[in-house]
């Protein structure tokens, strides 16, 4: 079988894109993760479908790079957007459907996409670290330069250890630089099981925990090795977030036909 696929990055989070409307494509987890794979395939960070929804612009259907499907994408979401608007979707306000449920996102005049995320509702305390969802698990941990850090070693650590090795945890090393809304940002992700460039997600799970005004309106500025994202989000309470707002650029890399 073959199909044209298309290649999208945002800040470095890469994925393989399928238009998926006619619904006639049938992937196996082998596939995927064949594809997915930088040696033998593709390579990317995951692949997602794009599929009619009734009631919404799309769907978005999103499978890890191991071939599993996934939990929400943060980046995967603002890629997809940039997707559906190349493909003749266009709209002020995009509603799609996602594994978490529905997302609205806009692109402004410059490119950048901005998606809505889900409400977060609960921060956890976890010997002296942090276990929040947004979308996808996440563990996030306050380090001090986090530039030289093992991240391979020590997010595979949190990530395989008892509490998590069932389910799988991402863990988000975090640095706060001196300005209050600035964060560095490194992401262990599970699926694909090893560093990304960016993680959507764990950009915004970091930046709820590294929020700096102590209620109201907050947007904090994220470094990642990909690029530079930044989080908007009205902090309701200790663990209350609304309106949360993941905004940065999403990129088409190249297209082309392959065979399975």
């Amino acid at each position: 079988m073959q199909f044209h696929f298309y290649k999208y990055q945002g800040t470095g989070n890469d994925f393989i894109l399928v238009d998926n409307r006619q619904n006639e494509l049938g992937l196996t987890q082998q596939n995927i993760h064949r594809l997915c794979n930088r040696r033998f395939g593709i390579g990317a960070d995951g692949l997602m479908l794009l599929q009619n929804k009734e009631g919404f612009d799309f769907e978005m259907k999103y499978y890890n790079a191991d071939g599993k499907e996934g939990s929400m994408c943060g980046n995967g979401g603002r890629c997809m957007v940039k997707f559906a608007y190349h493909l003749g979707i266009h709209r002020e306000l995009y509603r799609f459907l996602a594994s978490d449920g529905v997302h609205e996102a806009e692109i402004d005049i410059d490119g950048i996409v901005s998606l809505k995320m889900k409400d977060v509702t609960m921060i956890k305390k976890f010997h002296g670290d942090y276990i929040l969802n947004t979308g996808s698990p996440h563990y996030i941990k306050m380090v001090n330069h986090v530039m030289e850090l093992d991240v391979y070693k020590k997010g595979y650590e949190i990530r395989h250890s008892k509490e998590f090795e069932d389910e799988g945890i991402n863990v988000n090393f975090v640095e706060q630089l001196e300005e209050p809304d600035k964060i560095i940002v490194r992401t262990f992700e599970r699926g694909v099981e090893d560093e990304t460039y960016s993680c959507g997600t764990g950009v915004t799970a970091a930046a709820l925990v590294c929020y700096h005004n102590e209620n109201g309106f907050n947007d904090v500025e994220v470094q990642t090795l990909g690029g530079h994202l930044s989080v908007e989000f009205d902090r309701v309470d200790e663990d209350r977030f609304e309106n949360i707002w993941l905004c940065g650029p999403a990129e088409k890399v190249f297209q082309g036909d392959v065979e399975i």
